[in-house]
């Protein structure tokens, strides 16, 4: 099993560089690596403030503002000023980037709708609720908690 999720797991990293290399190859307003991992972190934060997003890829707050400046004039993230607090701003992707996002997309769709077709409503159901525990256990592990079955390598 472990062998398995190792596999879709290199799958999914294939398809998100393929993307991100679309993203380097743009000419105007085109993005570095470093750059193009930055924001597709930022997406996947869903709307970190810049202390946020420096604290998760390990760099200090003013290194980070200056990735995310960068990244605001080529026209990638954007800052939304909190509603709460209106000193604290949330970052969040564009719609450029947003189309480069649904291109990898189509591509977990199709596969979805194969996994639908192939076996029976139980089945997906199963697999879901494995999916979800995998992605709990992933969770837990990033914020350092220990999963709750960590024991069991199979």
């Amino acid at each position: 099993m472990f062998d398995c999720i190792i596999r879709c797991y290199e799958r999914f990293r294939l398809l998100s560089y393929r993307r991100l290399f679309h993203l380097l190859r743009e000419r105007d307003g085109s993005l570095s690596a470093t750059e193009a991992f930055a924001v597709d972190v930022i997406y996947l934060l869903r709307g970190p403030t810049v202390r946020e997003f420096a604290d998760c890829i390990g760099i200090s707050q003013p290194n980070a503002t200056y990735k995310v400046n960068s990244l605001i004039q080529k026209g990638y993230i954007e800052k939304i000023p909190s509603a709460l607090d209106r000193r604290e701003a949330h970052l969040h992707v564009t719609e450029k980037f947003m189309r480069y996002c649904q291109e990898g997309e189509g591509a977990l769709a199709g596969a979805a709708h194969i996994l639908k077709e192939r076996f029976s409503p139980e089945e997906v159901h199963t697999f879901t609720r494995m999916m979800e525990t995998l992605t709990e256990a992933l969770d837990e592990e990033a914020e350092g908690k220990a999963p709750a079955d960590a024991s069991d390598n199979n």
